[in-house]
């Protein structure tokens, strides 16, 4: 059974930091591009970044180039999202897919940056 769980988000100040995790198990995650979307209240789906098979350099939406970065560890089969410099408007449920579907989407995790 394929399962991906988010973990990490929490609530911080603008301008401020979080690290997301995303824990993968039931495929080879190492065969697989991985990208996060994220979903606030009412919104549609909005997708964030993926990023290749090996790792590297990813790719982003405009909204969050020059602050996002995501990475992987295909030892651990874990997804990362080191978000800098955050906004309000970041906040979201954020969800980590296979590849870019976001119907293979687990568990997701609340980011709220608040004033």
């Amino acid at each position: 059974e394929v399962q991906l769980q988010a973990s990490g988000g929490g609530e911080v100040q603008p301008g401020g930091s979080l690290r997301l995790s995303c824990a993968a198990s039931g495929f080879a995650f190492s065969d697989y591009t991985m990208s996060w979307f994220r979903q606030a209240p009412g919104e549609k789906p909005e997708w964030v970044s993926s990023i290749g098979r090996a790792g590297g350099a990813g790719i982003y939406a405009d909204s969050v180039k020059g602050r996002f970065t995501t990475s992987r560890d295909n030892a651990k089969n874990t997804l990362y999202l080191q978000m800098d410099s955050l906004k309000p408007d970041d906040t979201a449920v954020y969800y980590c897919t296979r590849q870019s579907d976001f119907g293979s989407r687990g568990q997701g995790t609340l980011v709220t940056v608040f004033s």
